[in-house]
Formats: structure tokens, sequence, C-alpha cells
């Protein structure tokens, strides 16, 4: 192609743009050389949608059902802070030819806001609440686009993959939990495309920092609460403990100098924890409770290979199972055969494969065996934690 088409921010004649890009956007789709080379964000997005073969004419919206849309709309977690979103943005949307749209992180339009005029023109191109706004499913778009690029995106007229879409702009941006790191969903504003403003990419950003410090501030008040909780349990408890919430953050911590956050606990599965060794998580209100198993009997654990693989654990906190498939049954008794040595990841793949070209594939094994057993397998090297006593019966 040509040399690139320079779009730092918004381009200072709108309509000349536009009309660049749509003849960009023709040449591109015939296969012949366009006048400029679009974007990058523009040029990765539409070669996808050429690869998928998607049809620029467009294909009709599925919506999802009314109740799997509010079902969406609790696990998304920004519920919690959409009002916030609605006082900023929707009055002015109401008042201005810009929609205000907030997805989930599959692309689901969750919430949607703006007048009269513009929800009309939206509902013909199936931009509404329950619309999947995927590029698989829509073609180049702003919401799509910004969940693959998994970054900020502005979209004006042609640079839209479906030809319906080119009267239109869109900018959006991901939002991301500040607790566990996770995409919770985009927010977007979209309008005609020579309505296009310099505040709107700064609208959209200032949307986006207001819901994740909301969420951050929910996360806060639930610590609070969590340290409320734990007080009358707590009280002249003299052994190193923390309580920590369900993604691991810290709200108490005695007698250790712990982090802000440890691994995230799981009912019923040991875990290691700096300063404290191995743990089984007890819960505590709307948290966990660790402590150390110092001056407590050794986990007894028995890899059973008579049948279909299974690791049995008993212990001072209660006893527990889980079933093993063959692979990771092969690589716990590997590394309970190493002792407590251990064994690093070259060694295991050789014993797993026969050969030295699968270490990181031995190490993506143990991560998988780890999320079925917690911390009775210790990393680096791999061995049994301090405190488990494996048996194997059988063969596999």
């Amino acid at each position: 192609m040509a040399g690139e088409m320079a779009l730092p921010g918004l381009p200072t004649d709108l309509s000349e743009h536009a009309r660049v890009m749509q003849r960009v956007h023709e040449a591109v789709l015939a296969g012949s050389r366009p006048p400029v080379r679009p974007r990058g964000v523009v040029e990765r997005s539409w070669s996808r949608m050429l690869d998928l073969g998607l049809n620029v004419s467009g294909s009709p919206r599925a919506v999802v059902p009314l109740a799997e849309l509010e079902l969406r709309r609790r696990r998304s977690g920004l519920e919690p802070v959409i009002g916030e979103l609605r006082q900023l943005l929707g009055r002015a949307a109401e008042t201005s030819p810009f929609l205000v749209v907030v997805t989930d992180a599959d692309g689901v339009i969750l919430w949607r806001d703006g007048s009269a005029r513009v929800r009309a023109y939206a509902d013909a191109l199936g931009f509404a609440e329950g619309a999947r706004w995927t590029e698989a499913t829509v073609g180049t778009n702003a919401v799509g686009t910004a969940l693959v690029e998994a970054a900020p995106v502005q979209l004006l007229a042609a640079e839209h993959f479906e030809s319906a879409q080119h009267p239109w702009y869109c900018c959006a941006a991901p939002v991301h939990s500040p607790v566990t790191g996770e995409l919770a969903g985009v927010v977007d504003i979209s309008g005609p495309a020579l309505t296009l403003h310099p505040a709107i990419g700064a609208l959209v950003e200032t949307s986006v920092r207001l819901a994740e410090s909301g969420l951050w501030r929910l996360h806060e008040q639930r610590l609070e609460r969590l340290r409320r909780t734990a007080e009358p349990v707590l009280g002249g408890v003299g052994e190193p403990l923390l309580v920590v919430d369900d993604e691991g953050w810290v709200a108490v911590r005695s007698g250790i100098a712990a982090g802000a956050r440890v691994a995230v606990p799981r009912e019923g599965l040991p875990m290691a924890v700096a300063g404290l060794g191995l743990c089984t998580p007890e819960r505590l209100g709307e948290g966990w409770l660790l402590r150390p198993r110092r001056d407590r009997a050794p986990m007894v654990a028995e890899l059973d290979l008579a049948g279909d693989p299974v690791v049995r654990v008993h212990g001072d906190d209660g006893s527990w199972s889980a079933g093993l498939t063959r692979r990771q049954a092969q690589v716990l008794a590997l590394i309970a055969r190493a002792g407590p040595e251990g064994v690093d990841a070259a060694a295991l793949g050789r014993g797993l494969f026969g050969d030295d070209g699968h270490t990181v594939t031995a190490r993506a094994e143990v991560s998988r065996l780890r999320r079925v057993i917690g911390d009775l397998v210790a990393p680096a090297p791999y061995r049994l934690a301090d405190g488990v006593k494996l048996t194997v019966t059988g063969e596999y």
C-alpha cells in the first residue's frame, strides 16, 4: 500500500477524511491499490475481517434474551458503577447527537443511553441492548476492535468495515477490574460521523477512569466489612495469620509482613503463603482465614492409579479428593518420586516425554495440576510441599 495516512487524533477536516476513507475502503475490498494506506489499527482489523470472510453488507443482528441480558449485567461487575457513568454521560447524551454504550467483556451491549433520534438510527444498525458487537459479528467497530486490540480505539466513517456503519463514528475504551485485572467491558460513545468532536475521546477516557475508581472504592468497602467481621473472631489470637478476600487481597495481617495480595484461595485446597507456609483456607464471612499448619499432623495424600486417577488428601482441616487426568497423575507421581530435592521443568519433561524438547509443556502440565490440587506441589524446583506425605498406589 502507499504511505500510511496519519491520524494521531481527530482529523482537522472530517468531511475530507470521510471521502478519502471511502475510496480506500472501496479499493481494499476490490483488491486494488488504495490512494493512501489506512491507519494501522484499521488495516489490522480489515485484514481480520477479510480473513473471516465477513460480508461488507452486514448480517442480521442476534440479540440475547432479556433474562440473559440481566444475568450478563450482574456478572460483568459493572452494575454497581453504571449509575455514576450514567450520571456523567447520560444527561449529555440526551441533549447531544451521540449515544453512550457499555458492553461486557464479550462485546454484548448491556446499557445504552442517548437522544431518541440517535437511538432510532442505532436501532436500524442493530446497535441495541443485548446485541453482540464484536468484530466477528459486525466487522470493524470501536467496541469489537478495542476488545481485540486491548486498547482505546476511535473510528470514523468508512474506517468501519460494514457499509451501513460508514455514516457513524465510534470511540471506545476497555474497562478493567482494578481488583482482578480482568477485562470487565467497554465504554463507547458513537454518533453521526461529521459530529465527532475532539472532546469525545477524553470523555470516554474519563468514563473508564470513573468506572475503575468506583470498582476500587467498592473493593475497599468490602475489605473494611471483612475487617469488622474478623475482629471478634481474631481477638486475642497470637499466631501469625492473614484474613483475605475472595481475590486474595489482604484485609488483616497479624504477625506477618505480607504484601497487599496473596494467591486466590480455593475451598479445601492447600495454599503456600510466604511467612505462613502451607495453609488450608478457612471461610470467614466474605473472605478467608489463612494460618499456618505448624505443630499439626502431616497432610497425608494418596495418588490412586488403580482406576481413573484420583488424589485423596487427609489432614487436620478435613479430607477431600480430586479426579486427575492420566497426564496429571503421571506428573504428580514423577514429582513425588523425585523426593525432597525436587525436579526441574527440563527433567520433568524428559520423564514425561523421553526427550529434552518439552520443558515449556512440562511447566504447563504442572500449572494445570496445581489448579486441581493447589499447593500440594511446590514450585522451583517442583516437589511436594513441606508437611505433605504422598503415597502412590497402582500403576499408570
